[in-house]
């Protein structure tokens, strides 16, 4: 029991450590912070438990360190090239941030770094419980390889896209099926991530802090998309080949006739 308070002690102050960028600029508790905090839990729990995981446990750690490692670095590279994220969204978040009063980026810390934690949760769990090798395993480890997979695939599209016009909006390849791949690739990515912790979580709060990350991240995914959309609707929204292209391409989830979710408005994050 106290190997196991420390383990996840270190995870905790890891994800709460690395989180706290957000305090550098405020998008960092999304981006980057996110993406750094995810491959330092990882790691960590690689160096603590490597010779006693299975092999699922090592895939996902393997996984999840490369997947926060490639989205680092990727978000680091593009804020340094993008002088309109620099010049415009970066500045934009961080003054609508400090209208807000002087406690809200402490619970905001608190909350995204505790949401880390939850969504890494099933795989240290499963590691610390000494799981055996299971379907929601290999099922699990599959889907969120899958999600990988496609965010790394729609963010290369895109990229390649605003290099060649930056002042167009992306309508092919993937998405020309959904028009946020990036966003069901994350979805896809923690799904399969809760998937292999149906058979590993044990005991209520273990589940507790599973459910909180997976339902909040499935959360911000769709504010993520939400703004995406007024983003876009205010530089395109007069185009009437972007009108046709939101009227039959799907926001988030493939075949789901979802197109719009500007109107929800507490998907506000």
């Amino acid at each position: 029991m106290e190997t196991f308070t420390t383990a996840f002690g270190l995870i905790c102050l890891i994800s709460f450590l690395i989180s706290a960028l957000g305090f550098i600029y405020f998008v960092y508790f999304f981006s980057i912070g996110y993406a750094f905090s995810i491959t330092g839990m990882a790691l960590a729990t690689m160096i603590l438990f490597w010779g006693n995981m299975e092999i699922w446990g090592k895939a996902f750690c393997v996984l999840l360190g490369i997947y926060g490692l490639r989205l680092g670095i990727y978000l680091l590279v593009r804020e340094s090239r993008s002088a309109s994220y620099r010049k415009i969204l970066r500045p934009e978040t961080d003054a609508n941030a400090n209208k807000r009063s002087p406690g809200f980026k402490v619970i905001l810390w608190i909350m995204v770094s505790t949401l880390f934690i939850g969504q890494f949760a099933p795989v240290f769990f499963r590691i610390q419980n000494g799981s055996s090798p299971d379907t929601c395993a290999v099922v699990g480890f599959f889907i969120a390889l899958a999600g990988v997979i496609l965010e790394i695939w729609a963010d290369a599209q895109k990229s390649i896209l605003k290099r060649r016009n930056p002042h167009e909006f992306c309508r092919t390849g993937i998405y020309r099926i959904v028009r946020c791949p990036n966003y069901l690739g994350e979805i896809l990515l923690w799904t399969g991530v809760f998937l292999s912790g149906f058979t590993a979580l044990d005991g209520l709060w273990q589940w507790i802090f599973a459910i909180w990350g997976y339902v909040l991240i499935l959360w911000v995914m769709f504010s993520g998309a939400r703004r995406l959309e007024l983003r876009q609707n205010k530089n395109y929204g007069n185009r009437p080949e972007y009108q046709e292209y939101i009227a039959k391409v799907p926001i988030i989830l493939p075949l789901v006739p979802l197109y719009s979710v500007a109107r929800h408005k507490w998907l506000i994050a």
